[in-house]
């Protein structure tokens, strides 16, 4: 665990990022550069904490990137465009914010003299629709231009080049990370189990996209906390890029809905739509490089993180 350090996470106030800041301003300075257009920052007692400094900015902005930046040894660079509506209803805010906000944050970096570590956040979706055991040494297709939802994934692994690019032209110490399909509770926004949950506590139908056989491996946000400050603290591995996500708990869209359904006692029926626009069939990732160089171990349970997940929304309407 890191101690007395001077952290930087952009998108701090997001799902993810304010479970890293609970984790890590125990025993660390930490700065929040975050827009607060999702806001899961404001569940928490994070705005009280001694060690926690919030900065209301856009990490398109290289000054406020600079400005949260200054002093800081390690940086999380979090900040992104998330949930598929979001992203094809704003491609253009999409692609934005993550590469002009990464290349931003690259470049503060190379200002600061006592930084070790920038981790950066990409994505699954690079695998592109079809990703089964994929390790981070396969090919991360270009889906067809013509659908914005592909926009994310193309920033995504854009960024991932920009960042290993200063790694290797300016020893910027990058790492990143492709999470597979995070959830617990704290998780604010689109998102499946998020809807699932929502739509089961109302009893409203359940809908599934398409015919509910697309496959997810599921992670519970503690263990990518984990993996991610590991990655934050190891030395020598700079220029590196780890999947972190959970093979063992891979479920069809419609079992993980008729799991919900069990676990929430509601009488929801399961009703089925097709938007217009392409989903992912498949997305499972081999984590044996995270497993033997971050000793990563997912160690929750689907159904036990299912049951977490439902009685934080329960307590918090969320």
């Amino acid at each position: 665990m890191l101690k007395n350090e001077r952290i930087l996470i952009t998108g701090g106030a997001g799902f993810i990022g304010s479970r890293l800041v609970t984790a890590l301003a125990k025993e660390n300075e930490v700065c929040i550069l975050d827009t607060l257009d999702r806001n899961a920052f404001e569940t928490t007692d994070l705005a009280h904490h001694k060690n926690v400094r919030l900065i209301q900015g856009d990490v398109r902005n290289i000054e406020d990137v600079r400005k949260a930046a200054k002093g800081v040894t390690r940086i999380l660079h979090l900040a992104s465009i998330a949930g598929v509506e979001t992203v094809r209803n704003q491609p253009v805010r999409t692609m934005l914010v993550i590469i002009e906000g990464t290349r931003n944050v690259l470049e503060v970096s190379r200002e600061l003299p006592d930084l070790k570590r920038v981790v950066t956040f990409s994505t699954s979706e690079v695998y592109g629709r079809f990703a089964y055991d994929v390790r981070e040494s396969h090919a991360t297709p270009i889906e067809p231009v013509s659908e914005p939802r592909w926009t994310y994934a193309v920033a995504k692994i854009t960024a991932e080049h920009l960042g290993h690019a200063y790694f290797r032209e300016h020893n910027v110490p990058v790492v990143s990370i492709r999470p597979f399909n995070i959830y617990g509770p704290g998780q604010v926004g689109e998102g499946a189990i998020h809807a699932f949950i929502n739509q089961a506590d109302r009893n409203d139908p359940l809908t599934i996209n398409f015919d509910g056989q697309q496959i997810r491996a599921w992670c519970y946000v503690s263990d990518i906390v984990d993996a991610t400050i590991t990655a934050l603290a190891k030395p020598g591995i700079d220029g590196e890029v780890f999947n972190i996500g959970n093979p063992r708990e891979t479920v069809t869209v419609l079992q993980l809905a008729e799991q919900i359904l069990r676990l929430t006692n509601s009488s929801s029926e399961i009703t089925h739509t097709k938007p217009n626009y392409p989903d992912v069939q498949v997305r499972v990732p081999n984590v044996d490089k995270a497993r033997k160089t971050l000793n990563f171990e997912p160690t929750i349970r689907l159904e036990e993180g299912l049951k977490e997940t439902i009685a934080w929304y329960r307590k918090t309407k969320r």
